[in-house]
């Protein structure tokens, strides 16, 4: 299967951090970390409830380079966020991945109220 980049709109969701950043584990036996490619550095994974307008709400790893400085009930806006499709085994999901964790602003602090 060919791994295509999904771009995601975050402009009508919500992320609230559920779960401080972790390093992402490629192999649970030899504790390796999953690396970037490109960086070299380690990819941390951070969960999250998004909340859409609708008040639909699901819980979401996000992938990102570097520690993110994000802490359980944070809110953040994904920057550049992707799903790729995944299958092993029979079965299938979504992994995502942002360039980088940004702390929501507000309505009001948009404002300058």
């Amino acid at each position: 299967m060919r791994n295509i980049p999904i771009p995601v709109d975050v402009t009508r969701l919500q992320f609230i951090c559920v779960k401080a950043p972790c390093p992402r584990i490629v192999n649970k036996e030899t504790g390796e970390l999953k690396t970037d490619k490109a960086s070299g550095q380690t990819v941390y994974e951070v969960l999250f409830s998004v909340e859409d307008t609708f008040g639909k709400i699901e819980l979401v790893k996000i992938g990102v380079v570097g520690e993110p400085p994000v802490a359980p009930g944070n809110e953040v806006k994904p920057v550049g966020l992707v799903g790729y499709v995944w299958e092993l085994s029979g079965r299938w999901g979504i992994a995502y991945r942002a360039s980088a964790l940004l702390p929501a602003v507000s309505t009001v602090e948009a404002r300058g109220v």
